[in-house]
């Protein structure tokens, strides 16, 4: 009896050794080829986008319109005006600060008889300062305006001064390549009044000024 079981366990035994046995050699081998691939690389989250660099130079050009009015005089020139700038920026962190200066042709005028008022050019020189998000910038700007204002009467008779004043206003510039930004702007100008003899009395010129810009960044 105890031989007939110890043959019926030996060959459960060896039944089983036969069965595990390609299992065993199969995993092995499993265990082996994944040991020929190379490990998968850690996954690298994306870096974050880089601040806009706004310090530096540049250059651009502007295109906008301009209206206002004549002291002591009823006429209210208006027209578009356009013209060339330049600056110079200082980054720190978000705070960004600098200088700009521009010059601009007006086709600003208007007529109440006998008089036209017109305002062929003017330029300012700014202070500028901002905060900038990204590659958005939003600033204040301030500074000393100059410009010529015209008088001409219905006699032919013409005179012009040029006259100094104030500007301020606000504007957002967008850089839309580490070289190129485009910006919208408001400008408040403000021109202090000049003895006119045609019209016998000062005439200055108070103005708002809209307008577009494209700069290119050294």
């Amino acid at each position: 009896m105890k031989t007939t079981l110890g043959r019926t366990l030996f060959g459960a035994l060896v039944s089983a050794v036969s069965w595990l046995a390609p299992a065993g050699a199969g995993l092995l081998a499993t265990s082996a080829m994944a040991g020929d691939f190379p490990a998968a690389p850690y996954y690298n989250a994306p870096q974050a986008y880089a601040a806009y660099n706004w310090a530096g130079p540049y250059i651009g050009g502007t295109l906008g319109y301009e209206w206002g009015s004549v002291s002591n005089n009823p006429t209210h020139p208006s027209g578009v005006a356009g013209g060339i700038e330049g600056g110079f920026n200082w980054q720190h962190g978000n705070f960004v600060y600098g200088g700009e200066a521009d010059f601009s042709l007006s086709g600003a005028e208007d007529t109440f008889a006998p008089w036209q008022f017109s305002n062929p050019w003017f330029g300012t020189v700014r202070g500028r300062a901002g905060v900038a998000v990204g590659n958005v910038l939003i600033y204040g700007t301030a500074g000393l305006a100059y410009g010529e204002l015209t008088a001409d009467t219905a006699g032919n008779l013409s005179e012009h001064h040029t006259s100094f004043g104030w500007v301020a206003g606000v504007g957002a510039e967008v850089g839309f390549s580490p070289h190129w930004s485009a910006k919208a702007e408001w400008l408040y100008l403000d021109f202090s009044g000049r003895n006119f003899s045609v019209t016998g009395t000062d005439n200055g010129l108070a103005a708002n000024l809209l307008r577009l810009g494209v700069n290119y960044r050294f």
